[in-house]
């Protein structure tokens, strides 16, 4: 049974209409986890920050099989090109949710605290455990003033390197 173009382009206003859970809700915070983790990294035992990043990755993940699923069930021409346009999507998501959520994020948030850590030792005379706890609220305080500048700096970073190679199609044309 073939779709016609109508079909097609109900198709995808449907599509568009859906809110992104994993980058227009609150469980977009679960790819940031590893920043929570990054954070407490002065107080706690560092397997509980590696825990962390098992819960953002496995948000990643999540994403990446949602986002692949989804671009399956459209309507292709061939079984080639959807075979394609799903390991597009799928690479398209895990290199975005990659950067956005995992390595720039917690890279970001490990410099913050260190740095956080290496001021408030040079700069104060609070005991180390203090320093610790001011250092972790440092962190924690700055994840959600870096979630939507990272988000836009991926995605623009994105579209003038990587995206430049390939195509993402909505549907066949």
């Amino acid at each position: 049974m073939s779709a016609t173009g109508k079909d097609i382009g109900e198709e995808v206003q449907k599509e568009l209409r859906q809110i992104d859970i994993y980058r227009d809700t609150p469980i977009r915070l679960l790819g940031y986890a590893n920043e929570v983790g990054e954070a407490f990294r002065s107080l706690v035992p560092v397997s509980l920050v590696r825990l962390s990043y098992v819960v953002s990755i496995g948000y990643v993940c999540a994403d990446t099989l949602d986002k692949s699923r989804k671009t399956y069930k459209l309507p292709w021409t061939s079984a080639d090109e959807r075979r394609k346009q799903v390991s597009l999507t799928a690479a398209d998501t895990l290199l975005w949710q990659g950067f956005a959520s995992v390595i720039v994020p917690g890279f970001t948030i490990n410099r913050l605290c260190a740095l956080s850590a290496f001021a408030l030792k040079r700069s104060t005379s609070l005991p180390p455990s203090m320093r610790k706890i001011v250092t972790t609220a440092i962190g924690l305080g700055a994840i959600p003033f870096i979630v939507k500048p990272i988000d836009a700096a991926v995605e623009l970073a994105m579209d003038e390197t990587a995206r430049k190679f390939y195509t993402l199609k909505l549907h066949e044309d």
